[in-house]
């Protein structure tokens, strides 16, 4: 397992926390439980939001770890430098045959 994939599962352990604090508001009849949780759910949003920016990062600057990490995410979130389009590649061109 390399740091790209470990990095993804991490980023989807995140959202599922958050996730479930977002639960945790919606089901609480406590007040003051309901605003912690909501509080503690914007703080793991915000830590989601950072860590997708540096797992696209690494997605950028190391590719070939886009279809090593799309089991563990989902969809590739960056495939190549040149062609980033929210975890989809536009096809290429087919190359003539030579003669």
């Amino acid at each position: 397992m390399t740091i790209a994939s470990k990095f993804a599962a991490t980023v989807a352990s995140a959202e599922s926390v958050a996730a479930d604090l977002k639960s945790f508001a919606l089901e609480t009849q406590d007040q003051q439980a309901k605003q912690m949780f909501q509080q503690l759910s914007q703080t793991m949003d915000n830590t989601v939001s950072q860590l997708r920016n540096r797992l696209n990062y690494i997605m950028q600057e190391e590719p070939q770890y886009a279809s090593e990490i799309q089991p563990t995410y989902g969809s590739p979130l960056v495939t190549t430098q040149s062609n980033v389009v929210q975890g989809t590649q536009t096809p290429s061109p087919p190359k003539k045959p030579s003669l």
